[in-house]
């Protein structure tokens, strides 16, 4: 009996097939990768997969860790948003301006407190990009959890504030005169 002949072995490679399977199955839910795959001959789990690894290299390096980290967060939202803009459909809409919202405001606490999280969490961007992914897919509705989870008590609670009640109040008075 061979090695590739062995249960274990045929086991492997029969989960492997089926999770190529469920991907190319998932994947297929995407023009723009069909089209890829028609134009390249490249299937398109291949495709993601190989991608996938590459940001995996590209994060080894830490000099490229910050760039291909934020790439992830703009490329793909921001074509699928330009995609929802042209489409009838307000429910898309309603996903990438929630990602937006989110991603900004990670961005705008990490400008603060990067190097701190640099020097505690060693492969912050590796954890950062998985994030975003979160944040990203339709599977998962990561934007929407951590904007009810997080954003909108945090928003609702300034909004609430007496500072803020009292330049509403001020800010018409000041317009009549």
């Amino acid at each position: 009996m061979s090695a590739a002949q062995h249960p274990m072995v045929v086991q492997a490679q029969n989960k492997a097939v089926y999770y190529h399977d469920q991907l190319d199955k998932e994947l297929t839910k995407y023009p723009v990768l069909i089209n890829f795959e028609q134009r390249t001959q490249i299937p398109k789990t291949y495709a993601v997969l190989g991608a996938s690894l590459l940001v995996v290299i590209l994060h080894m390096f830490n000099a490229l860790a910050a760039p291909v980290s934020n790439l992830v967060g703009w490329a793909l939202p921001a074509y699928l948003s330009f995609k929802a803009l042209e489409s009838p459909s307000t429910q898309d809409d309603v996903q990438w301006l929630t990602y937006w919202v989110v991603f900004g405001f990670f961005n705008f606490l990490e400008s603060f407190a990067l190097r701190l999280v640099l020097y505690y969490v060693p492969w912050y961007f590796a954890f950062k990009t998985l994030f975003i992914l979160w944040l990203q897919l339709p599977y998962f509705r990561g934007a929407q959890v951590t904007y009810f989870a997080v954003l909108k008590p945090v928003l609702a609670n300034i909004s609430n504030s007496a500072i803020v009640k009292q330049t509403e109040a001020t800010a018409p008075a000041a317009a009549a005169e």
